[in-house]
């Protein structure tokens, strides 16, 4: 046993006989004590993803060509979600709160008798998150970049993850239309990040359109098709389908719903299917359009109604022979997640006692957060997590998908100060009832800011305040008199002046002994409001009486500052 914690200590940490070990724990351990040991992954039995990869699609006799799936990321407010308005003459932004895209769009349009998938992503920073996930699940990127605007936080954002994608990159220079327009300044600024136009004698296509006017739409959807030719991209349409979950939730009336782009095979109605630890069969298909479909085919996209939970945003669909088998799977997940989950160890290092006893010091701010879909949701509970300094912090007792309930207001009246916070969903008559009834207070909103910007006051409001203080005078204690309400100090000044009614401290041998308020200050017997640098005066500082002659009686005052987190 000492061998083993010594080869666990050497390895950086402390493991218990519930742990996981990795391979090469494993490995370092047979060596130890010269044993033959095979190592399985219990993930294996169940990694239906790997098991029906697309990589060797290429040598697929029965692969045929597959639309391109398009990405357009970018700055918010850069015109992202007009642009595919104009694309497929829809109107998403309008019906978007505060007129920014909040979750993944999901839209197949026909261009010269060809498909073409879009993925519409967030720009808004608290997204980055699905960003990521659009970008991993894309064949073509396209950026926006607004030509009067240029690179933004989110642009330099969404340039990295491209880049890390390692997919064709596309710049749309939108809103070409406006009388500020300067393309050049956003090619500079594109530049500096590493994409280089082609008109620069770099490799990436720009195109100039305008969302508004409809202008280079045209030119933008051949180049996507032109590029999409170029990567030969392929699917089989006969093999089992499998499929990547972009947004998920719950309505009304068809309970987990989830946002799918089809990556190989052809999904059908009443197929058997698994997603992470949900699982259930196809019971209705619908497309962008919320028309009910019967199949749907390689690149294409669509909303799956049949889970039994809602699956998280970012898992793999994949379609099975049977429910049975399609069950016992999400189950085998589901029971390993939460081993690994409980096997993780408690033990604790000196700097994680440290870190414990800082982070006891901490105020929380206690949230239930519930979201109409599991991307929001994501984007939400990193974002708030986040917003924490040395002082004050976010704690999410409880998050999830679906409409606020009398459990939430149950929980949130158990917790100390704890409040619930819904984004795109509201109360019910009943759950408003018991919530005021039980005190509990309920904030829903339809826009990200607002919601972030409420948090960030609340933990504001928790700090303690800060001040800075200016010194104002000094004054030496050259005798102490007597009197019937405690005692007055003979002082002279010697440094700036003493001013009445402020704050004075008293220092003893460079020490401060004392702080208090100044209420009394003498000219001979007048009072006076304050004493200048070598005049003598008489002082009374409130609640103090142990003033001694050497001792230095300063003035100052303290000025309340604004605290951010």
């Amino acid at each position: 046993m000492i061998e083993i914690i010594k080869v666990l200590f050497d390895l950086g940490k402390m493991a218990t006989k519930n742990d996981f070990l990795g391979k090469d724990e494993i490995e370092i351990l047979a060596e130890e004590f010269e044993v033959e040991v095979t190592t399985i992954d219990p993930k294996a039995a169940f990694d239906l993803e790997n098991a029906q990869s697309t990589e060797n699609i290429e040598v697929d006799q029965d692969a045929v060509k597959r639309p391109p799936v398009i990405t357009i990321m970018g700055h918010v407010d850069h015109g992202k979600t007009s642009l595919l308005d104009n694309i497929r003459s829809g109107r998403v932004a309008a019906g978007e709160a505060g007129g920014i895209t909040q979750h993944i769009g999901a839209y197949t349009i026909e261009k010269n008798g060809e498909k073409i998938t879009f993925l519409d992503t967030p720009g808004h920073a608290a997204f980055s998150a699905i960003r990521s996930r659009g970008a991993n699940v894309t064949d073509i990127i396209i950026i926006v970049v607004a030509a009067d605007d240029g690179v933004m936080p989110q642009t330099i954002e969404s340039i990295k993850m491209a880049k890390e994608s390692g997919n064709p990159i596309i710049i749309a220079m939108n809103k070409m239309d406006k009388e500020g327009a300067n393309p050049d300044m956003a090619l500079g600024g594109l530049a500096e990040h590493g994409l280089n136009p082609v008109a620069w004698g770099g490799d990436i296509e720009c195109v100039e359109v305008s969302a508004k006017t409809g202008m280079g739409v045209d030119t933008l959807l051949e180049t996507i098709l032109l590029q999409a030719e170029i990567l030969e991209l392929k699917a089989n349409p006969k093999a089992l389908a499998k499929a990547t979950v972009v947004e998920s939730s719950v309505e009304k009336g068809r309970g987990p719903v989830a946002t799918i782009v089809m990556n190989n095979g052809t999904l059908k109605i009443g197929d058997p299917i698994v997603v992470g630890a949900a699982y259930g069969r196809v019971k209705a298909l619908m497309n962008d359009n919320k028309k009910s479909i019967k199949e749907l085919l390689p690149s294409e996209t669509g909303v799956v109604v049949g889970l039994n939970i809602v699956p998280a945003a970012g898992e793999t669909l994949v379609a099975m022979e049977n429910e049975k088998e399609a069950k016992e799977i999400a189950m085998k997940r589901h029971e390993y997640d939460r081993h690994k989950e409980l096997s993780v160890s408690t033990k604790s290092t000196m700097d994680d006692l440290t870190a414990m006893i800082k982070e006891g010091k901490l105020k929380a701010l206690s949230i239930i957060l519930k979201a109409d879909v599991h991307g929001s949701l994501e984007a939400l509970r990193t974002y708030l997590t986040e917003l924490r300094n040395d002082e004050v912090k976010v704690n999410i007792i409880s998050s999830g998908v679906g409409g606020i309930t009398e459990n939430d207001v149950a929980l949130a009246n158990g917790s100390d100060d704890c409040i619930i916070m819904g984004f795109n969903v509201r109360p019910t008559g009943a759950v408003k009832a018991a919530a005021k009834q039980k005190g509990v207070e309920i904030k829903t909103y339809n826009i990200i800011y607002n919601m972030i910007d409420d948090v960030t006051a609340m933990l504001t409001g928790m700090m303690s305040p800060k001040y800075t203080e200016t010194n104002t005078g000094q004054a030496d204690v050259k005798e102490v008199f007597k009197i019937p309400k405690g005692v007055v100090a003979g002082c002279m000044v010697v440094d700036g002046k003493l001013v009445r009614g402020g704050l004075v401290r008293v220092i003893r041998e460079g020490v401060v002994i004392f702080e208090g308020d100044l209420t009394s200050l003498k000219r001979f017997k007048d009072d006076v409001k304050e004493i200048s640098n070598g005049y003598e005066c008489g002082v009374v500082i409130e609640g103090y009486n142990d003033v001694v002659p050497g001792d230095v009686i300063e003035t100052f005052t303290k000025v309340e500052q604004k605290v951010e987190l």
